[in-house]
């Protein structure tokens, strides 16, 4: 339904190339010694590298990471949101990708955003419970996504593998995605 469809909310172009750069400095400093892993614990992600930070050492990074603070805590209107005090990192490889999944409320919060570093790619939204509700978007580098509401508790999410990362017809190309 169109409900479901604005519990999604895509804002392009929410860091610069010069930010994006900032932001992968710290994340690559973050990441200097640990290798990709294809057997995520529960099986959601293949092809992956994650941490989670508390602090930036870089004063914009801090400052863009209080941007998508205060667009995640607003996400949803009258209801005073706390923002988790960890920033969870997610580095797909070029080979990578996410399975369908539901991220648990204690690991996640009410609202789910992400910042789509180093390349674009496709999510695929389907209802839990009725397949023929499917909601393909197009996640652009450098955007913010913003996941909430029925979108939130309701439809798995999935970035899909470069093979799958189509967009209507057009092919997507996903490299290395954090």
């Amino acid at each position: 339904s169109l409900k479901d469809v604005e519990d999604l909310n895509i804002t392009p172009d929410f860091v610069s190339f010069e930010e994006e750069a900032k932001l992968m400095k710290e994340v690559e400093f973050a990441f200097r010694r640990t290798k990709y892993d294809y057997a995520h614990w529960d099986g959601a992600i293949t092809g992956f590298r994650e941490t989670e930070k508390t602090r930036w050492s870089d004063m914009d990074n801090k400052n863009t990471i209080e941007r998508i603070i205060k667009v995640t805590t607003r996400a949803i209107e009258g209801k005073r949101l706390e923002p988790l005090s960890l920033v969870h990192i997610l580095d797909l490889a070029h080979d990578g990708h996410i399975n369908p999944h539901i991220d648990s409320i204690k690991f996640c919060g009410d609202v789910i955003s992400g910042l789509s570093l180093l390349s674009s790619s496709v999510m695929r939204l389907i209802h839990q419970d009725n397949n023929s509700k499917c909601i393909t978007a197009l996640l652009p580098r450098y955007s913010l996504y913003t996941m909430r509401g029925i979108v939130r508790y309701e439809y798995t999410h999935e970035i899909l593998s470069n093979e799958k990362s189509f967009f209507g017809t057009r092919h997507v190309p996903r490299e290395r995605r954090v």
